[in-house]
């Protein structure tokens, strides 16, 4: 899930701020990262019902909190982030099929690509991960392809550092880089139909986002050792470059494929948990109860999965890919703060994990480290992006308050 477009543009967006400085950015994003999903590991072994970091603070700050949060997760980074990436999937799709630019096939196309993963999605959580495995492994035969033959076409000179960049420059691409280290936790949203979460969860965290950290930096490596200078001028598809320098021009139709199959794979893994969430919030009384019916014969949220995926087609039918990710970026540095204060409440009421749960070292010093690298990564968006955040939160809270005014009304009507 964490794996998805943006590991194919990333690499000359960040070399462009860096230069041969880029592996600066990744490490103190990697150690960010860290922090952070050491905190999810210990509270996700001790909240095992479905709704991730919704649950988690729900559970530690209340109904409110956790619907709050439960929108920025499910919206502000689910809905938006997805609706961008199908933007992104039909442009480069219409390279190959002018046809895609018409409204018209534009619709048709998202009609049939969204009724098929939602079908998959409801007939049950093992036909969406079988789903899922598959489209994993499908995007990773470009990636790995690309990093284990192009080490060999590395040159090493293009990968000393010449020129120290400043803070300012690395901390935006610090930030650029969290969003693409970014969906991780979204797979714990499906925690109450996940065997065994006080081990499955932490194993989980570590070894996946081990791996995607080796991925991403040995990629950064090989695009920079094979274009040099040149990487930072190739923003919009760089590995699709350097697999032209590494095999020429298969390869370029290799990657564009691979980035189409990452995204459509990032979508069917979100339709797969992100509803969970949704779910969640219904079942607790803060959304429309319809939204929490699961179906009579799959055990499924159907009505959830339906809805999730409607939202993200709708909203992708408006093109406008920078707007969606803008509204989109702030919102998980959010929950994320709010699962760290989450995992520290926990600690204060309830005392230190269970024997079987995972417990965290430091006691509260890795969560007060997180909140503040999520703190400096705020600090780092536009004020039009602070202004989307706080309208999110603002209509959040109104439909809140609605829906407790119609959920008391219904309790005095029996």
């Amino acid at each position: 899930m964490v794996v998805g477009a943006g590991i194919f543009v990333l690499p000359g967006v960040v070399a462009a701020k860096l230069g041969s400085a880029a592996i600066i950015a990744y490490l103190i994003c990697g150690v960010a990262v860290s922090l952070i999903f050491l905190c999810y590991a210990e509270i996700g072994s001790r909240v095992t019902r479905s709704g991730g970091s919704y649950a988690y603070i729900e559970e530690a700050f209340g109904p409110f909190a956790g619907f709050i949060s439960s929108m920025l997760l499910w919206f502000g980074w689910g809905v938006l982030a997805d609706a961008a990436l199908t933007v992104a999937m039909i442009e480069a799709l219409s390279i190959a099929v002018p046809e895609l630019q018409e409204p018209m096939w534009k619709l048709l196309f998202m009609m049939v690509l969204f009724t098929f993963i939602v079908v998959t999605n409801i007939v049950g959580v093992k036909s969406g991960v079988r789903l899922y495995v598959f489209n994993t492994i499908a995007k990773f035969v470009p990636l790995a392809l690309l990093l284990v033959v192009g080490t060999f076409f590395i040159n090493m000179d293009n990968l000393v550092i010449t020129e120290w960049p400043s803070f300012a420059n690395i901390g935006a691409a610090t930030l650029i880089l969290m969003f693409a280290f970014s969906g991780a936790e979204c797979a714990l949203n499906a925690s109450g139909e996940i065997e065994n979460p006080a081990k499955t969860v932490p194993r989980g965290i570590f070894l996946g986002l081990g791996s995607i950290f080796i991925l991403y930096l040995g990629l950064q490596t090989v695009a920079q050792g094979v274009l040099g200078a040149e990487l930072a001028n190739n923003t919009e598809a760089p590995l699709a470059v350097v697999a032209n320098e590494v095999f020429g021009g298969w390869g370029v139709k290799l990657l564009i494929v691979g980035g189409v199959i990452s995204i459509f794979s990032t979508l069917s893994g979100d339709i797969l948990v992100t509803p969970r969430v949704i779910f969640a919030a219904a079942r607790d009384g803060n959304l429309p109860k319809p939204l929490a019916r699961v179906h009579a014969k799959y055990k499924t949220p159907y009505i959830s999965i339906i809805f999730y995926a409607f939202m993200i087609a709708l909203l992708a039918l408006s093109g406008q890919f920078k707007v969606l990710a803008v509204m989109a970026s702030g919102s998980i540095l959010l929950v994320y703060a709010g699962v760290c204060l989450s995992t520290l409440k926990l600690r204060v009421r309830d005392g230190a994990p269970a024997e079987g749960q995972f417990k965290m070292p430091g006691k509260a010093i890795i969560p007060l480290l997180s909140c503040c690298v999520i703190t400096s990564m705020l600090l780092q968006l536009t004020g039009e992006e602070a202004l989307g955040l706080l309208t999110l939160m603002g209509i959040s809270s109104l439909i809140f308050v609605v829906q407790k005014v119609i959920n008391k009304k219904g309790l005095r009507a029996r």
